[in-house]
């Protein structure tokens, strides 16, 4: 009997190397320059989506934020949710895979019987007799096992599509984890750029109250009117009124930084620092590598294999499916018979079940994968654009602010000398008060402007390690912003 099986059981697993459906590969998207528009000449790098993104962070040169983004990954709840939910893709893996492998029970149970307080016991489909005293009692032991070869591969495109949604699980925690980085030093280089302008808000107010004694002591001995010592007062008090918003501002961004470094902001503090104003300067790169490299690149593409795969397995729908069973049972009056010959039973089996008629159920499952895989393709294809337009948005950024900086600079330090020569011209008494208000507020605007572009230039190359996917690891560290 077994060798009428035999070439059943050889015969499904050759058919068991089959898989139905298309076989996976990655789609195309629109042609990829050869350059960059912004920075024409950057050289090819060597980045990838599976290596370490790298403390990209370290080209700041700032250890409070080095303290505090090696919390990130620790305390975030947001990553920490992308890890739960990786290890459950994970686990999906490997519970598909087990589809691959037959399953296997066992039973027993013990049945006690007869006249005059008889009883039975039993459990399962096992029984081991004995008598005496008018009773019986019979014991037995049983094994099933059964197997449904994946003759069609539908149990291989599952875990295929299973392990292309965890590779995917593993690039959105790259992703979540990348971007809870980025933003914290976002929000922590906009905090400082506050303690910058708050500092610039003492050295004014104490400037302005100076101007007041001044304008004060001349209104006394008749040389300035009123109306110059008020304007002195309004001005004064309107500075220590912005200087008052900007720690309202400060407030706002510490809570952001306690959020994503996973802690209650009611007791979290940064205490104001002098501001690190290093500004990275990006290594070339050649487009190709970014889709090699961004994580939420690495996964829409997996997204698109998964859904291949579901093609697959909709489509092994069409084919039958087998399964081969096998039992055994044994059982005697005592235990030491259950292995003696004659008590035991066994049996061999094939079971091939195929719908006929489902009105085209079927084929609309299908249609339905293909459908759902063009919707993905056109996602990876989106996703694509969308990174080669932020890439190219943040060099324009970096290269225009830098030059910018530059001309603020100018400004400033041309703002700070008319405010001066102002001044002294009014102690003189060659100009009215009302020049020196202007070029002051002229000073401080011009101050207030270099600071925030210096912060947005730290922004910019923050947003440009994100763009990249991580850690550029130039060979220069930094480049400083004289401030």
């Amino acid at each position: 009997m077994m060798n009428r099986r035999f070439p059943l059981l050889m015969t499904a697993m050759a058919l068991a190397g089959c898989s139905v459906g298309p076989d996976y590969s990655r789609p195309a998207v629109a042609p990829i320059p050869i350059t960059w528009k912004t920075a024409a000449g950057w050289q090819a790098g060597q980045p990838a989506d599976t290596g370490p993104r790298g403390d990209w962070w370290a080209m700041f040169g700032d250890p409070d934020l080095d303290r505090l983004e090696a919390q990130v990954v620790t305390a975030n709840q947001n990553v920490a949710a992308a890890v739960a939910a990786y290890d459950q893709a994970e686990a999906l893996v490997r519970e598909d895979r087990a589809a691959f492998f037959p399953t296997v029970g066992v039973t027993g149970g013990a049945t006690r019987s007869g006249g005059g307080g008889s009883g039975s016991v039993s459990s399962g489909g096992t029984t081991v007799v004995s008598s005496g005293g008018g009773s019986t009692t019979r014991v037995a032991l049983g094994a099933t096992a059964s197997w449904a070869p994946d003759l069609f591969g539908q149990v291989r495109r599952t875990v295929e599509g299973s392990r292309a949604s965890a590779t995917a699980s593993a690039a959105d925690l790259g992703n979540v984890v990348l971007a809870a980085q980025g933003s914290l030093a976002t929000n922590y280089f906009a905090l400082r750029g506050l303690d910058a302008q708050l500092k610039l808000y003492d050295a004014t107010t104490a400037g302005y109250a100076r101007a007041l004694q001044i304008t004060t002591n001349q209104y006394k001995v008749g040389v300035a009117a009123k109306g110059d010592v008020v304007q002195a007062q309004a001005q004064l008090a309107g500075a220590r009124a912005n200087a008052v918003d900007l720690g309202r501002q400060r407030a706002v961004y510490e809570n952001a930084i306690a959020v994503l470094v996973g802690q209650n902001p009611s007791s979290f503090a940064i205490p104001a620092a002098d501001w690190v104003t290093r500004i990275p300067t990006p290594p070339p790169v050649v487009p190709a590598t970014l889709t090699e490299r961004r994580p939420d690149i690495a996964a829409a593409e997996r997204r698109v294999a998964a859904a291949n795969a579901q093609i697959g397995v909709q489509t092994a729908a069409f084919f039958p499916a087998l399964t081969l069973s096998a039992s055994g049972t044994t059982s005697g009056k005592a235990l030491g018979d259950l292995f003696a010959i004659g008590s035991n039973f066994w049996s061999f089996g094939a079971q091939v079940a195929q719908n006929i008629l489902d009105f085209g159920a079927r084929k609309a499952r299908v249609e339905q994968a293909r459908g759902a895989w063009r919707q993905v393709v056109a996602q990876y294809r989106q996703t694509v654009l969308t990174a080669f337009g932020e890439v190219e948005n943040q060099l324009a950024a970096a290269d225009v602010l830098a030059r910018e900086e530059v001309l603020r600079r100018e400004q400033s330090t041309a703002a700070d000398r008319a405010e001066a020569i102002a001044l002294n011209q009014y102690k003189s008494g060659l100009v009215a008060y009302t020049s020196v208000i202007t070029l002051q507020t002229a000073a401080l605007s011009a101050r207030l402007s270099l600071v925030g572009i210096i912060s947005a230039r730290q922004a910019a190359a923050i947003a440009l390690v994100q763009s990249l996917g991580g850690d550029w690891q130039p060979k220069k560290a930094v480049t400083p912003a004289a401030g």
